[in-house]
């Protein structure tokens, strides 16, 4: 008598309609948990070794039924605990297993390349981390998803047509267009049992405790490639464990910085107020490090945020040019650096430098600050204000409304000499093709701005030493 047929007489000789296996779900004469050389015979000193028997819920009608427990051993693997669960009063049965020993060392992947109908009846440990997979048919039964069984690679198929046509009536009777397509999956699944071409069957466990039969134990099989590899810190995770890594804490004064919010004590610079500034480490993608500044004012309510190159000047300037086509263009990342002038050509508008100050927003942000500082002007509005002027700027206004609308194409210019500002390139990394970015060489006068002339990087200590 084989161990499992020890647990349970019922298994492997039509067992209940419940029953939560794969392979017992199979077709009649195809494999059953029961069948084949998976499981080491007990042997006659072991003819007292009975099953553990434990009453428990039935989840079908909710009566009280019986769950056995028994340890039992496949050759060439591990031991391994098979339950058993049978009610009496609706006949609902149940079988699973879970592995006997601790999580392994490594994760195991076990590829089969399945040609014969005869490597379906081929034995399965799947646990519950396991993911299967069948890459010919793009399918996947992700970790998680299903209780560790114990079936064949057919019982594994047979498992997941079952689940895919449970809802079929419930969804052909709704006319959902989704249950023909379901219908030519499941269609395709069937082609597989019956081994019509070649195809390749994946399990992937980062515990190392599934398994896959080789029927020429101990010799080589040549259709079965196993795997193992190093989990990932998010496999360890997943499996509850928890690595040497995640368990140091970072020593690294700048990785601090990076996963902090620094704060500190200033004053409103409209109320004079007591105020908080917090100043946090950004990392922008494709891109450098920035600090970003936020102050806010209990008191009077004023808000102010200010963004800061996290690097230094670059070698070279930066001028990057927008064709602005669609209004998603609107929600496009933009880093405005206090070196960076802003041009529309359209417009014939220009913002010099030192403008606005550093800015971390989008575009449709940008635009609207900058149509902010232009119509609010003190010198711009009341009795004084000139008529022709205050014309063109509500032309102004109105232009600058219909290129965040999307109504009207223009070419938006970022010129940052410190090669500071930044541009989202919602292609990256590829080419934007609406968008060029260009280095140039700084003219004198503006590293005069920059205070580039007068600085001395190279060669300072010859300097310092003569002056004493």
């Amino acid at each position: 008598m084989s161990a499992l047929r020890a647990l349970d007489p019922g298994v492997g000789a039509g067992v209940g309609p419940g029953s939560a296996t794969a392979a017992a779900s199979g077709p009649p004469g195809g494999p059953t948990l029961a069948s084949g050389n998976l499981f080491h015979p007990i042997s006659s000193e072991d003819e007292e070794q009975q099953p553990t028997e434990i009453e428990s819920l039935c989840m079908n009608c909710y009566g009280n039924g019986t769950t056995r427990l028994l340890l039992t051993k496949i050759p060439f693997f591990k031991e391994i605990i098979v339950s058993s669960f049978s009610c009496e009063h609706c006949g609902w049965s149940n079988t699973e297993i879970q592995s006997a020993g601790r999580i392994q060392e490594q994760g195991v992947r076990y590829t089969l390349s399945v040609r014969v109908p005869e490597d379906m009846n081929r034995e399965v440990v799947k646990t519950d981390c396991a993911t299967a997979r069948i890459p010919e048919l793009d399918f996947e039964i992700p970790a998680f998803s299903q209780k560790g069984a114990l079936t064949t690679v057919e019982g594994l198929i047979s498992r997941a047509i079952s689940g895919l046509e449970q809802d079929q009536p419930a969804r052909r009777a709704t006319g959902e267009t989704m249950a023909g397509k379901i219908d030519e999956f499941i269609a395709r699944l069937k082609q597989l049992k019956r081994v019509d071409s070649p195809f390749t069957f994946i399990i992937d466990d980062p515990s190392g405790n599934s398994f896959v039969e080789n029927p020429h134990a101990p010799r080589k099989d040549d259709s079965l490639v196993i795997t193992h590899y190093t989990r990932t810190p998010q496999q360890g995770d997943m499996l509850g464990l928890k690595t040497e890594e995640s368990e140091e804490k970072s020593t690294d004064p700048v990785e601090d910085l990076r996963n902090e919010v620094l704060q500190f004590n200033t004053n409103c610079p409209e109320c004079n107020a007591p105020a908080t500034t917090n100043m946090k480490l950004v990392q922008i993608p494709h891109f450098k490090e920035v600090i970003i500044m936020a102050t806010n004012c209990e008191n009077c309510g004023h808000r102010t945020n200010e963004v800061k190159s996290g690097g230094a000047v670059e070698p070279l300037g930066t001028r990057i040019t927008l064709h602005i086509t669609d209004p998603s263009d609107m929600t496009r990342d933009i880093l405005k650096s206090e070196t960076c002038s802003v041009e529309i050509p359209e417009l014939e508008f220009e913002l010099g430098m030192g403008a606005l100050g550093g800015k971390f927003t989008t575009l449709e942000g940008l635009l609207k600050d900058i149509c902010d500082l232009v119509t609010r002007n003190p010198f711009t509005l009341g009795d004084s204000s000139h008529p022709d002027r205050t014309e063109k700027l509500e032309e102004f206004s109105q232009k600058l409304d219909q290129i965040i609308e999307g109504k009207m194409n223009a070419h938006f210019i970022l010129d940052d000499p410190a090669g500071n500002s930044y541009l989202q390139n919602v292609y990256a990394p590829e080419d934007d093709p609406e968008m060029k970015v260009e280095r140039y060489k700084r003219t004198f006068d503006q590293n005069e701005e920059l205070g580039l002339n007068d600085m001395k990087t190279e060669g300072y200590e010859t300097g310092l030493a003569s002056q004493r």
